[in-house]
């Protein structure tokens, strides 16, 4: 925020007739600094406030501008600084923003706390709630916790501004619009006002007076280096090489500086080209293959860029490459099951972003591209995919080849399910000639493909078709939720 604007956000908070459920002022005392935050962002959720504060060098009665000697960058607990101590105790993952400022000869710290969303925010564990601007625990209020958990978000990531109040060429020198009309296939128009209403138009950026804000959706997709944006150079992705089956030597990191739009080509070839190689003997010349299917690469890449979660501060998409595997990350828990994957139509939190992406060839229709990924890893005879769910992040897992001997039961029952689920969203069933062909299993050993089905079943993840059925040999399966 520009030094304009903070004066003008402190006029309007100091001209509250009282502290609220989302406002606090302090002087120095910030020994609860965590639990304020947690109070201020789910008060914030629940009326309906984009952010919360607490602004400090100012007394709570009157509002008296009194100084503060506050920093974001004092120790606390064992000589930590404070910024990392909020960041690693405050969970889910907030935005956090300090804003030091100098007002009647007096320093001031606004703190600035993104709204919950759809999540309470716990401070070491537990969360908190503002009842008029006293702190309380929010588990004694089950109304207010379930108002959080079911409330729709009050902004929408690719609306907001990533830059504000720049002029015609500012815009032009930020955004990287000759990639937004090649990738579209729309010819490059010759006059700079037909430019500009192409982007206003897309909502890449808009009119602020004679001047214009680009949106995060302009930035995010399209920027010549995301650094030039405060907000958003920390959502560069990240590809990380590591020597070995583990993290503990990394050859290279590589962190992007285009926009995802304009950098996708380029950063897929990157990661291309530094994957291992397999080599086919063909009639007559060796040839090397890629170890992993491009697709696939292309749509988990896409993916993750997609559904990340941008209200999670300090993380950005990964991918990291081992000797035995690809591990693709991206910020947020998806926002439906990972089981279900394959048949569900995807849920996105950034539409118009996905919407973007795929107006432009970069990941395929809705509902197709994990599809696709699936099953290339079965074309390859790569052991299935891995798809985890945790609290903040999603994680896909692909794997480098392995024989049938190499997998574990875990492999086995992940790609029978896989596999079951690719057969019956195409309108098949899954048989043992169908697993046989999955795994190359050669017809005399249909008793290994059995076993497979048989444990797959124990674990819940196939059923039969027809469970009335007694015939074995011409048995069908389908996915558990069929």
């Amino acid at each position: 925020m520009t030094e304009l604007e903070l004066r003008k956000l402190l006029s309007e908070l100091r001209a509250m007739p009282n502290e609220t459920e989302w406002l606090e002022f302090k002087t120095n005392n910030w020994q609860d600094i965590g639990e304020y935050l947690s109070a201020l962002s789910n008060s914030a959720c629940i009326h309906d406030k984009t952010y919360a504060y607490i602004v400090f060098g100012v007394e709570d009665e009157k509002h008296r501008i009194v100084g503060t000697t506050f920093s974001q960058y004092q120790k606390v607990k064992g000589n930590e600084e404070m910024l990392s101590w909020l960041c690693r105790l405050l969970e889910p993952k907030i935005n956090i923003d300090f804003y030091p400022l100098q007002v009647e000869g007096e320093r001031v710290m606004i703190v600035r706390v993104q709204s919950a969303i759809n999540t309470p925010i716990k401070f070491s564990g537990v969360p908190y709630v503002r009842i008029g601007s006293y702190k309380k625990k929010l588990d004694k209020y089950p109304e207010m916790q379930r108002l959080i958990w079911t409330k729709e978000p009050m902004s929408v990531f690719e609306k907001g501004v990533a830059i504000r109040n720049v002029n015609g060429d500012d815009v032009l020198g930020l955004i990287d619009y000759p990639s937004y009309f090649e990738l579209l296939g729309l010819p490059l128009p010759d006059n700079r006002s037909a430019i500009f209403d192409r982007l206003k138009k897309e909502i890449l950026i808009s009119a602020s007076d004679e001047l214009y804000n680009i949106t995060n959706l302009g930035a995010i997709l399209f920027a010549r280096n995301l650094n030039d944006y405060e907000t958003l150079f920390r959502k560069s992705i990240r590809v990380i090489i590591y020597q070995g089956k583990n993290k503990l030597k990394a050859i290279k990191e590589q962190v992007g500086q285009k926009g995802y739009a304009s950098g996708f080509k380029g950063l897929i070839d990157y990661i291309n080209d530094r994957l291992p190689m397999n080599e086919e003997l063909g009639k007559v010349f060796r040839k090397e293959i890629k170890m992993y299917p491009e697709i696939a690469i292309r749509e988990l890449v896409a993916n993750a860029i997609i559904h990340q979660d941008f209200s999670v501060s300090g993380t950005c998409p990964m991918v990291e490459i081992f000797d035995d595997r690809i591990e693709i990350t991206n910020s947020g828990k998806p926002l439906i099951s990972t089981l279900r994957f394959v048949d569900h139509n995807p849920q996105s939190r950034n539409e118009k972003l996905a919407y973007f992406m795929r107006r432009m060839n970069i990941c395929e229709e809705r509902g197709s591209g994990i599809d696709k990924v699936i099953s290339e890893c079965e074309y390859y005879q790569l052991p299935a995919p891995r798809f985890i769910e945790e609290d903040n992040y999603t994680k896909v897992i692909l794997y480098a080849h392995k024989t049938l001997r190499q997998m574990d039961k875990e492999d086995k029952i992940r790609a029978c399910y896989l596999h079951a689920c690719l057969r019956y969203v195409s309108g098949d069933y899954m048989t043992n000639q169908s697993l046989r062909e999955r795994f190359g299993i050669v017809e005399k050993n249909y008793s290994m493909a059995s076993r497979i089905i048989s444990d797959s079943i124990k674990d819940g993840m196939v059923k039969y078709s027809d469970p009335e059925s007694n015939s074995k040999k011409h048995a069908k399966y389908i996915p558990y939720w069929a």
